[in-house]
């Protein structure tokens, strides 16, 4: 049984009669003919009367009729299902992700995707870098965005593109003596007690911080550790001492907190964003079409990329 013929029976009962149902169908009658007839040999049952007045369902072809409509219903929302499937319309996105990643880019691009493939379900986690990427690589994210470049058995599996640059800035309190000045110099940073991150992507950071401090980084070794930067800004806020951090950080303004360049500038470990270089499922490929949207340095970066995956 085909769905051709049940279409062929749910003409005929729409019409009553064979000539017109076969020209609806845009077949010649004894075919139609033929195939009601095989139709009712396979389900062992008569579906039609045929009678001067017209061709009726039987009982049993309204019992068949009404399964018939709501198979034929079926497959062609499984034809749909399957067509949005292909464009990414459908499915699930696991995005593993830093915390600061929340300030720029990912509000603009999770956005978007949401608005554009709302029938996506996405699953959100923060997760510090390594366990992102041990994560990814194990099949348990299908993207993950870091601190650096991920690293360890499996990283060159994956396909990683910087898609945020920072470098390091000082947050005080409005009423700290460095709250009026532009920059903070290197000497200066080594007389304040210090407020740095000290989450499991700290080290990453720590090397860039203990370069610019030097040797004697005293200042350092008794720093206050907080969680993200949040914390560092709150902690600044109530005069603890100065924050170091990203400049992303100016994205998350707060009352009583001033925010000052560090001088001389200093890089931090790019965002990453980064996929298993097999994985070409169309959900994951319509996120990256709206990265490359949303971004179009980071798209042409992505491009390239993958012209050499």
């Amino acid at each position: 049984m085909e769905a051709r013929h049940l279409r062929y029976a749910l003409a005929l009962a729409e019409y009553g009669h064979f000539g017109r149902a076969a020209r609806a169908l845009g077949i010649a009658q004894p075919p139609l003919s033929k195939q009601i007839a095989d139709l009712e040999r396979e389900t062992g049952a008569r579906l039609f009367d045929r009678t001067r007045q017209g061709v009726f369902p039987t009982a049993a072809g309204e019992a068949f009729l009404a399964r018939a409509r709501r198979a034929l219903e079926e497959m062609a929302a499984a034809k749909v299902d399957a067509e949005r499937a292909a464009r990414g319309e459908t499915g699930r996105l696991r995005l593993g992700f830093i915390a600061s990643a929340l300030l720029d880019p990912l509000p603009d691009v999770l956005g978007r995707f949401g608005r554009e493939r709302s029938g996506v379900r996405l699953e959100l986690h923060e997760m510090a870098s390594g366990r992102s990427t041990a994560a990814l690589i194990a099949g348990e994210l299908d993207v993950a965005v870091t601190l650096g470049p991920p690293r360890g058995a499996g990283a060159e599996h994956l396909v990683s593109v910087p898609i945020g640059h920072d470098h390091l800035i000082a947050v005080v309190g409005s009423a700290h003596p460095y709250a009026g000045q532009v920059s903070v110099s290197v000497d200066q940073l080594r007389r304040q007690p210090l407020i740095v991150a000290a989450g499991d992507d700290e080290p990453a950071i720590a090397g860039g911080l203990r370069a610019l401090l030097g040797e004697d980084a005293a200042a350092l070794d008794g720093a206050t550790m907080a969680r993200d930067m949040h914390t560092i800004m709150g902690l600044a806020a109530c005069g603890v001492g100065v924050g170091l951090g990203p400049s992303r950080m100016r994205l998350a303004p707060r009352p009583g907190i001033r925010f000052c360049e560090v001088t001389p500038k200093t890089a931090l470990p790019d965002l990453v964003l980064s996929f298993a270089d097999r994985d070409r499922s169309p959900v994951l490929g319509a996120f990256l079409d709206t990265v490359r949207a949303n971004c179009p340095d980071v798209g042409a970066a992505l491009d390239r990329r993958l012209g050499h995956a």
